[in-house]
């Protein structure tokens, strides 16, 4: 049996507009191996989202086109089943939290309501089994008088509050693995660090995957443990994450890494990556990363790299180690 409990093969994701077709994802490979953390960093537009919602399938109601490649579950690859047979596993054996959550929670409908729902159709409980196991979940993600705040509406409860509600709904029907996309970008920092240390509890009591997405370094060096790094829209570099921040390859990753203050730190400004990640309809020829990176050759400018290894479970898509261990994938 694999140890992997996702593999995402060469996944392409297009969106249409104006007639006009643009790849945001471009053969997109990694792995999520079974109990682990993986976590998927890059700027802003880097294409990370858009990977969620691509394992999520869900582009309904939008341009958004998966065009290639395969999302392997266990065994499974998502993109050949039906829309029913997805449901099925959507919300049950793969969660998501989103980024925001006063726009992923119902406004017109109370908190037990929005958690009931879920429990009573993938799981089939009674209103009042799954009541008792609504109120159980927000007990365990540190919601105060859960019994209460059952009968509320998200407007009524603060942004911890409500991102504590949409992590009990997302492990309410005990998922393998749980996507989550930015979970404490809107929230100051102690709440941050309390909603990671729930997250953190709840995978390890139950031994769940977890794909953390973010552009945080503080977040992944405290949760993960191996990273993969995105930028416009391709895997430049993964590893495990006492490798990346030890030894980063990638001349994208050292920046930022670089561009994150360190304790004692006497210099008056901090290190950045200069330039803009580029939009999917304007890309550069050759490495994506080329009109940014201080270590650019020639040849960058003329062919995109491959990923290819650069050590035990390293992987980096740089002309710097082309030629240093075997090709991958592209």
């Amino acid at each position: 049996m694999s140890e992997n409990i996702m593999e995402v093969k060469h996944l392409q994701t297009q969106f249409t507009r104006d007639n006009q077709k643009t790849v945001v994802l471009d053969h997109v490979s990694f792995h999520i191996k079974k109990g682990e953390v993986l976590g998927l960093v890059g700027e802003s537009g880097c294409g990370k989202s858009v990977t969620s919602l691509s394992i999520m399938r869900l582009f309904k109601d939008t341009t958004g086109e998966i065009t290639n490649g395969e999302i392997v579950y266990n065994g499974t690859n998502l993109l050949s089943i039906s829309e029913s047979d997805m449901r099925r596993i959507r919300g049950k054996e793969i969660s998501m939290i989103f980024q925001e959550p006063m726009t992923s929670l119902n406004p017109v409908m109370k908190i037990g309501e929005q958690l009931m729902e879920a429990i009573r159709l993938h799981l089939g409980y009674s209103d009042q089994k799954a009541r008792e196991q609504a109120v159980s979940m927000l007990t365990k993600v540190g919601i105060p008088r859960p019994s209460e705040i059952m009968g509320e509406y998200p407007h009524q409860l603060s942004g911890g509050m409500r991102q504590r509600i949409m992590i009990a709904m997302a492990m309410s029907c005990n998922p393998n693995l749980l996507i989550a996309d930015e979970p404490t970008t809107a929230l100051d920092v102690t709440i941050q660090a309390q909603i990671l240390d729930v997250m953190k509890q709840l995978q390890a009591e139950e031994h769940m995957s977890m794909l953390l997405i973010t552009h945080d370094l503080g977040v992944v060096a405290e949760m993960c443990n191996r990273v993969v790094v995105m930028y416009a829209g391709r895997v430049v570099e993964e590893a495990s994450v006492y490798d990346l921040f030890d030894e980063p390859k990638h001349p994208y990753t050292k920046g930022l890494i670089g561009s994150v203050p360190k304790i004692g730190q006497k210099r008056a400004r901090l290190d950045s990556v200069p330039g803009n990640v580029p939009t999917p309809n304007n890309m550069p020829k050759g490495c994506k990363f080329a009109p940014r990176c201080k270590d650019v050759m020639p040849v960058c400018w003329e062919k995109e790299p491959v990923i290819t290894t650069v050590g035990k479970e390293r992987f980096c898509r740089c002309w710097l180690y082309q030629g240093e261990g075997r090709d991958v994938h592209v």
